[in-house]
């Protein structure tokens, strides 16, 4: 197997709000929103019980980028809490005021575990869980 073939992206549940999500991202990290498939659209419908009924228009799969990086993000099943646990997505950003105007967007209706200050690897480093409870490692490369 060619190990350099092989790639790794996070996919994101966001449990029935995940057209909220990348509205959110949109604003707070300038993120490009790719394709968005909706449940009703699906070549295949889900199988029955899987959704909540009145869930037709919630989206199947999407993807957004976030500078050079692509993440996926879902409805699910749309239903429970959004739960993100043990996991952090790590945002590298080019300068101070890149990172400091990324940091104030996820921090919109979030919580603020670190705020940005200057570390042994960074000058700038910071964490933050978004309004949505997904962990950000906001960072500006030494």
């Amino acid at each position: 197997m060619d190990q350099k073939a092989v790639k790794i992206g996070p996919y994101l549940t966001f449990n029935g709000r995940c057209e909220e999500a990348l509205e959110f991202y949109k604003r707070a990290l300038g993120a490009e929103i790719g394709m968005v498939m909706r449940y009703k659209d699906s070549p295949e419908p889900p199988p029955p019980g899987m959704l909540p009924p009145g869930s037709e228009n919630k989206i199947m799969h999407s993807d957004f980028t976030v500078g050079g990086s692509t993440l996926m993000a879902s409805d699910g099943e749309c239903h429970g809490d959004i739960e993100f646990k043990g996991v952090s997505i790590s945002l590298s950003a080019p300068d101070e005021a890149t990172a400091q105007r990324m940091f104030s967007g996820l921090s919109e209706g979030g919580q603020v575990r670190m705020p940005l200050s200057k570390t042994f690897f960074s000058p700038s480093f910071g964490m933050v869980n978004d309004r949505f409870g997904l962990s950000w490692l906001v960072m500006v490369a030494p």
